[in-house]
């Protein structure tokens, strides 16, 4: 009787270690296919906040970025989301295009990190004037992926 213990017990180990790494191959494979839906989720709304500072879209400013957003310009300005929202709709820089460029996104947990080149036209003042500046903004998911902070930096 001992020899069938002895038997078994190997093929029960082999047995627990095939499901073990078996469970953790789906298991990271779900984890990828989730980080990647994540991606694109935070790639949408970088496009979507775009889109409303262009359109002056208020309210979806305001739905897309946190109440604690901390904005900072190039310049060494920091904004809270009033002067932000504010900023976009009567300040004196006005978007016709924003595009982000050479774009990078990561993410941690309920953290996204996106990194790219800011390029944009407008006018300022009623002048013409482009914009191409580097871009690190932070979303944080609560509901739907928001703006959290952001920096720009001169290139």
């Amino acid at each position: 009787m001992n020899d069938q213990k002895s038997i078994k017990l190997p093929n029960i180990i082999r047995t627990s270690a095939l499901f073990a790494l078996l469970g953790i191959f789906c298991f990271s494979s779900l984890s990828a296919q989730s980080d990647a839906k994540k991606v694109a989720k935070i790639g949408e709304t970088v496009t979507a906040l775009y889109k409303a500072m262009v359109d002056k879209d208020k309210s979806l400013l305001e739905e897309l970025t946190l109440d604690k957003l901390t904005y900072g310009h190039s310049s060494g300005t920091i904004e809270n989301k009033d002067q932000y929202v504010d900023g976009v709709l009567n300040g004196a820089f006005q978007f016709t295009t924003i595009t982000p460029v050479d774009q990078s996104i990561s993410i941690s947990g309920n953290v996204g990190v996106v990194r790219h080149i800011f390029e944009a036209k407008g006018t300022n003042n009623g002048k013409p004037a482009d914009v191409r500046i580097g871009c690190l903004l932070i979303f944080k998911k609560e509901g739907r992926w928001k703006l959290l902070a952001r920096q720009a930096y001169k290139l």
